[in-house]
């Protein structure tokens, strides 16, 4: 299977969940984005399209400056660091938004690490 046709997959996946996934200013939506090098997290607010915390291993504080942080442990840093920046903003319970990724590995690794630090999935 080629490459483009897994992202394909995963954005079908994605859009099908997304149907039934919305996120409130009282319990916003944890959305994870896996790229090749880096992981993204957001908490979204969709009924103001409001992006209300984000973390990513591009930050110097998470990735420490490294090129690629595609590993677990980068993971379990932005899980951490996520669930403080929303605990920051008086955020206590999200709804979780794999994007279409198997839930094993960094997107595992991710929330099971948020849900350590505090947050209620």
């Amino acid at each position: 299977m080629s490459t483009s046709s897994r992202n394909a997959l995963r954005v079908r996946r994605h859009a099908r969940v997304r149907k039934r996934i919305n996120g409130t200013d009282e319990r916003p939506r944890l959305s994870v984005f896996r790229s090749l090098h880096h992981l993204y997290a957001q908490l979204i607010d969709d009924r103001s399209g409001a992006t209300l915390a984000s973390a990513s291993t591009r930050e110097k504080e998470v990735g420490g400056g490294k090129t690629s942080c595609s590993n677990c442990s980068s993971a379990e840093k932005v899980g951490a660091v996520i669930a403080e920046r929303a605990k920051a903003k008086g955020i206590t319970a999200v709804v979780f938004d794999r994007g279409g990724y198997k839930y094993h590995g960094r997107i595992k690794a991710l929330a099971d690490a948020a849900r350590g630090a505090g947050l209620e999935f």
